[in-house]
């Protein structure tokens, strides 16, 4: 009578329980990294829904920097802010070309304040003299652009005086001589007269007189009559700033 053993062998018992958890474990891989993708697919749709259409990122409101002149209202009423939209598709440069329409805005950059705000940082036009058109006074910044309204003449402000007030060429030189001039200076000065673009004169508010020429060279200008104006005179002339005079009255 031959006796088979039935017992188990111990070793390959322990290599095949060693193939299944290989086994167990390639599967698992697989189906990780399958459940990863799913998850990430779920994620990204999920958070461009939140993004692009939900109202978990929508827009609440705005923050305006950089205001002097004009308001925040101004500002926000010009923007038209889409409050309620998501804050992601918001047209920034739609928002910007409406602020821009504002006379006295030089420029604005509008962006993104996640989660629910707009920024709108504004740099205002500086005026540096002011004209009269028609029955009104307007500002004139150093560009020559005529922006916003006045009521009265400022007391730092000179006031421009063309042969015609609608003169754009001799506005845009005006300006650009009243832009080179230190504010303080600036102040001293009752008006500009600009008989043609080549023939610019100062008028100080003590009556004396700037012959100041054409408004090239300005700065340089500019430089010369600050030290020629610690001399006695009634007429200085900086129309060649190389060979600047002094004398009485014209």
């Amino acid at each position: 009578m031959v006796t088979v053993d039935t017992k188990p062998d111990p070793e390959l018992t322990s290599s095949r329980k060693r193939f299944a958890r290989r086994q167990w474990a390639r599967r698992w891989l697989a189906w990780r990294r399958l459940l990863v993708v799913v998850l990430l697919l779920l994620l990204a749709g999920g958070g461009g829904y939140a993004v692009y259409f939900s109202s978990l990122l929508a827009v609440e409101g705005a923050e305006v920097r950089g205001l002097e002149s004009l308001t925040v209202s101004d500002i926000t009423r010009a923007a038209e802010v889409p409050i309620g939209e998501p804050l992601a598709t918001v047209d920034l440069a739609a928002i910007e070309r409406k602020v821009s329409s504002l006379g006295e805005v030089r420029s604005v950059d509008v962006s993104r304040q996640w989660p629910h705000d707009l920024l709108i940082e504004v740099v205002e036009r500086e005026p540096v003299a002011v004209v009269r058109l028609g029955d009104q006074l307007r500002n004139l910044d150093p560009d020559g652009v005529i922006f916003g309204d006045r009521k009265r003449q400022p007391g730092n402000l000179p006031m421009v005086e063309t042969a015609t007030d609608t003169d754009s060429d001799a506005l845009r030189e005006a300006a650009a001589v009243a832009g080179a001039l230190e504010s303080a200076f600036l102040a001293t000065v009752d008006h500009l007269e600009v008989a043609t673009v080549d023939q610019i004169t100062l008028v100080l508010r003590d009556g004396r007189i700037v012959e100041w020429g054409s408004a090239e060279q300005s700065d340089e200008k500019a430089e010369v009559l600050s030290a020629l104006l610690s001399r006695e005179a009634e007429v200085y002339d900086v129309s060649v700033p190389g060979s600047p005079t002094t004398g009485p009255s014209r």
